[in-house]
């Protein structure tokens, strides 16, 4: 069975970032016909163990090794994706995505940023191994104020998957 799995770089645990990546993965999950199943990683928190424990985040990138694609979610921060996201990252394996097939998911405040994902986040995940068929931006003016209230629109999510 074909898992779907998230890693989400936001600094804050829960956060709309989060919500995105699970109901892109839903559209994904829509798309290639399989049920939505994979593991789940909210980077926030792992934060503390970033620097300090190594084995906490080498057991949450092989979980995520284990799905055959994966959403790697961030928001933008200084016209890049996030340092937490770069620092887990950092500690993967070489060649830990090789044959994989990831999506990045990048949102920022304004459009200016559109190709922060293309420019900085899709070399490293193909540094990684990643086969990155297509990177995603989103405005965060299309996400709700709250993550209670979040709803992104699945068909939209469907048109940039296929």
């Amino acid at each position: 069975m074909t898992q779907i799995g998230v890693l989400v770089g936001n600094p804050r645990p829960a956060s709309r970032m989060l919500q995105a990546a699970l109901t892109l993965r839903e559209a994904l999950a829509s798309t290639l016909g399989v049920p939505v199943d994979g593991p789940v990683v909210d980077a926030a928190t792992l934060a503390s163990a970033v620097f300090t424990d190594a084995d906490t985040i080498k057991a949450a990138l092989a979980a995520l090794g284990e799905a055959e694609v994966l959403v790697v979610a961030t928001p933008t921060y200084k016209a890049a994706y996030t340092g937490l996201l770069k620092a887990v990252l950092d500690q993967a394996p070489s060649g830990w995505l090789r044959g994989k097939v990831v999506v990045p998911l990048q949102i920022a405040a304004s459009d200016k940023h559109a190709l922060a994902v293309e420019v900085h986040l899709r070399p490293v995940l193909t540094e990684l191994g990643a086969l990155v068929p297509q990177a995603l931006f989103l405005n965060e003016a299309s996400l709700p104020a709250h993550v209670t209230d979040f709803e992104l629109e699945a068909d939209v999510l469907k048109a940039l998957v296929r």
